[in-house]
């Protein structure tokens, strides 16, 4: 039996309707009035699943603030345990965003022993691991093949960091958004397992994340760099609205 079924019934549904949508808090967030902003504004929102770092306390603030399953994102696997005993309904190494501006770099076999080691401390519990955006296409694909043999139940796709956007406006967000999107594309037909999008996306382009092979997005900064706690619910539920009930894939 897949580990998916252990996860909460309507975030399964928004799995399998291709339309979950996870708001991040962010990994190195450790700020306990901040991700209670962030999670009052998910679940405010319609957010399915909100995405924390991996601290046992913040993971019950989250759950109480926002109503909504909880992720914790870490890259020390011996951190998860303790989340998961506070009621992190999965777990996820990565995503790596905030660590490559200090010129740290997770490589694919790297990525692969953080994932065999997650499995061995946390046998039933959902895993998603990120695929570093770092890898040519190719690579990602590979990874991903490998990390579903290691034990991976969801892959998540990145490449914000790595955008450089020339044009403003709608144009500068598709820019933004495309290494993450190609990533999807590519990973979706490489791997069984879902693929959740992320990095870089603004409601123009979820859509197309989905359209690329997706069953779900992940959105962090476009919500948590903001400062004022109802502008980020209309931006999660600008989010949500954006993500209509059925789309079919290209490609």
């Amino acid at each position: 039996m897949s580990r998916l079924t252990s996860l909460p019934a309507p975030l399964q549904a928004a799995l399998q309707s291709r339309r979950l949508l996870k708001v991040i808090a962010g990994l190195r967030n450790f700020e306990a009035a901040s991700v209670e902003r962030i999670s009052r504004a998910a679940g405010a929102g319609g957010a399915d699943l909100l995405d924390v770092a991996c601290d046992p306390d913040l993971v019950r603030l989250a759950a109480a603030a926002s109503g909504l399953p909880v992720c914790v994102s870490a890259v020390d696997p011996e951190l998860f345990p303790v989340a998961v005993a506070a009621g992190a309904a999965m777990v996820e190494i990565g995503n790596f965003d905030s660590f490559y501006p200090e010129g740290r770099i997770f490589g694919a076999e790297e990525v692969l022993a953080l994932t065999r080691r997650t499995r061995e401390l946390l046998p039933e519990v959902v895993l998603s691991v990120t695929v570093p955006h770092g890898l040519p296409l190719d690579q990602q694909q590979q990874l991903a093949i490998d990390l579903a043999a290691a034990g991976a139940d969801l892959i998540q796709t990145e490449g914000g960091t790595s955008a450089r956007p020339s044009s403003p406006g709608i144009l500068g967000l598709i820019e933004k958004a495309a290494p993450t999107l190609a990533a999807a594309h590519a990973i979706s037909r490489a791997v069984e397992l879902p693929v959740l999008c992320a990095s870089g996306l603004s409601a123009v382009t979820l859509p197309l994340a989905i359209a690329a092979g997706a069953h779900g997005v992940g959105v962090g900064s476009a919500v948590n760099r903001l400062d004022d706690e109802l502008a980020m619910v209309a931006v999660v539920r600008g989010l949500r609205e954006s993500l209509a009930p059925a789309r079919v894939s290209v490609g």
